[in-house]
């Protein structure tokens, strides 16, 4: 789950970053209020800041200084309900202004592939990161960073001396940089990053800017974290399937997907994809990602599909199931019963495809049972290309 920037303030403030006042406001008038108690900290100085989980607010617009907060309450008015990248303004953040001296940059994150964390840092911040890491990659230090270890004094400084710092400034970035760490490590994160993390006048390190993602796995120890969810944001399909337990991802098409296992789902995706293309002209996609996992039940089998019939997207439904540990007949009365139970809900045409495990026994049931929205087909290709037809008609 990624943080909105006034989230990811709030978790660094717990854990002692060093950061500015900031308050965040869903009207002009509490942009007004927020900006009247702030600046004051700061001459009167404030930014306003769209509230969106992506990146380019400046370029877009989205992020303004006012040096009042009668300036501030009038950016406010004109960036909330902006679109930036597709998401739409919904808040904004009213942050402490800053007399910057220096920017920098820092970042921790999850190396999957080598099985540890990496943390990045330059003396260069506020730029796209990307951009510099492309164009003057020996001005980024990477250094790598032993999950069992963490960032510990011996760590920060290999850090800020492979990034390059002043020996003044240094010691002072090292010190925000154990605190990050402390952020990463006790909410449970995969990405932490401060981009800028700046120097003021008065030579004080703050974090400006922070991008917090918070691990999903780690839900269970982590009761805290529903709270930071913006179930504004939340597809109505994703959190109906993730209520009922199942692994559903909601994409922009029109055949619905229902497999058992993760790697039969995305093979699935291609399939209807690539059959989609070659045999509807590219009218038909899929809808969904859903894996109901190992045991295909008729109730795991019929919230499966009463969450992807209630996409009004969906057109077709392509079940495609390999019989393992959960034979192909478990999988067919599952079908079967789900379709029982769903009765006259179930509209719209499913196409079967059963291999593996007691798959003659499974087919066999699926044909007497001579649903008429149930079409049987025996290979995956078949089954995607009339799934990708009868979507596109």
């Amino acid at each position: 789950m990624d943080l909105f920037e006034y989230q990811a303030r709030d978790v660094f403030e717990k854990h002692g970053v060093p950061v500015l006042a900031g308050a965040v406001a869903t009207t002009p008038a509490e942009a007004l209020a927020a900006a009247e108690q702030i600046g004051a900290r700061s001459g009167g100085v404030t930014v306003v800041k769209a509230q969106v989980k992506t990146g380019g607010r400046g370029k877009a617009g989205g992020v303004k200084v006012a040096k009042t907060a009668q300036e501030a309450e009038v950016h406010a008015q004109a960036i909330l309900g902006m679109d930036i990248k597709g998401h739409t303004v919904k808040k904004v953040m009213i942050a402490q202004g800053a007399k910057i001296a220096e920017e920098y940059y820092f970042s921790i994150l999850l190396d999957r592939a080598n099985r540890r964390y990496l943390a990045m840092c330059s003396v260069e911040g506020g730029m796209e990161i990307e951009q510099l890491a492309e164009e003057r990659p020996e001005a980024l230090a990477k250094i790598a960073v032993d999950p069992n270890v963490g960032i510990d004094d011996a760590k920060a400084t290999e850090i800020v001396q492979a990034a390059g710092f002043d020996a003044e400034t240094a010691p002072k970035v090292a010190e925000v940089l154990k605190s990050l760490w402390t952020v990463y490590r006790e909410e449970d994160a995969t990405l932490v990053e401060v981009n800028p993390l700046v120097k003021d006048e008065d030579g004080n390190i703050v974090a400006l800017d922070g991008k917090v993602t918070l691990d999903g796995n780690a839900d269970f120890r982590q009761p805290g974290h529903a709270e930071l969810e913006d179930k504004d944001a939340a597809d109505p399909l994703e959190a109906k399937a993730a209520a009922m337990g199942l692994n559903y991802v909601k994409l922009d098409g029109n055949v619905g997907i229902i497999g058992n296992g993760a790697g039969l789902v995305m093979s699935t995706l291609d399939v209807v994809a690539y059959a989609g293309e070659d045999h509807t002209g590219g009218a038909s996609k899929p809808a969904n990602f859903l894996d109901i996992g190992g045991g295909a039940s008729a109730e795991v089998m019929a919230n499966g599909l009463d969450v992807i019939l209630g996409d009004e997207q969906v057109k077709s439904v392509f079940v495609n199931v390999f019989g393992g540990i959960t034979a192909c007949d478990a999988v067919a009365n599952g079908i079967v019963g789900a379709l029982k139970t769903l009765g006259d809900s179930a509209t719209k045409p499913l196409v079967v495809r059963l291999d593996g495990n007691n798959v003659v026994e499974g087919r066999q049931i699926l044909a007497d049972f001579d649903h008429p929205l149930v079409t049987i087909e025996e290979t995956m290709d078949g089954a995607a290309r009339k799934a990708a037809e009868l979507a596109a008609k």
